[in-house]
């Protein structure tokens, strides 16, 4: 596999080789190159900013990142992301990482879909958030060189990543939707799965046990 895409080196490591081979046999192409975008796009938005993330830790965030939404990662009954990062936390510790390097990567993970709060944190949170977004949404997609990202899609292809992309989603939260509340999951739901209703703030404050 390719060391260099559009500039961005792909970190040598042995966690890193490790954790390539387990995603590229153990989830859907759809995932794995979402997954990869999402490490190069995030570096190139690290660049750009004068964030300085670990590559490494950076690179395993990304790959981990959506794994939750997948069997048999998500045995929990909590947030997908939540899934994921507990994964994740558990691979660098086996590997010997210390725990504030697991802390990173877990914390990018969980808070990956959570607006506003990854740009305030660390340069790994900040730069898995970047990418999850320009992949998924085209977030600043207009700021990064048209070459370099014809050249990481080149290397990932999106195929028809728009609808599949959902329909992982929808295969991994239709089974636990309470999982989805308050999150921009439920969005999804909302959208593809007959019957599902979305708990609000307002009805949970109305319906508390108080007297007033």
């Amino acid at each position: 596999m390719t060391d260099l895409i559009a500039g961005v080196e792909i970190p040598g490591t042995a966690a890193v080789a490790e954790a390539t081979s387990f995603l590229e046999q153990g989830v859907p192409p759809l995932l794995f190159h979402h997954s990869r975008r999402v490490f190069l796009f995030g570096s190139l938005h690290a660049r750009a900013l004068g964030l300085t993330p670990d590559p490494e830790l950076l690179y395993l965030a990304a790959m981990f990142h959506d794994v939750g939404l997948l069997t048999p990662f998500s045995a929990t009954e909590q947030r997908f992301e939540l899934d994921g990062a507990d994964h994740a936390r558990a691979f660098l510790l086996e590997r010997g990482f210390p725990a504030s390097a697991a802390d990173v990567v877990w914390t990018a993970i969980a808070v990956h879909t959570t607006p506003g709060l990854p740009g305030r944190m660390g340069p790994e949170i900040a730069a898995t958030a970047y990418g999850v977004l320009t992949d998924a949404i085209g977030w600043s997609l207009d700021r990064l060189d048209g070459g370099q990202v014809e050249e990481i899609v080149a290397a990932h292809p999106r195929g028809e990543f728009k609808e599949e992309f959902l329909q992982v989603f929808v295969a991994g939260l239709k089974d636990r939707p309470d999982t989805t509340y308050g999150t921009v999951n439920a969005d999804v739901l909302e959208h593809f799965v007959p019957g599902f209703r979305r708990t609000s703030m307002v009805e949970r404050v109305t319906g508390a046990p108080w007297p007033s």
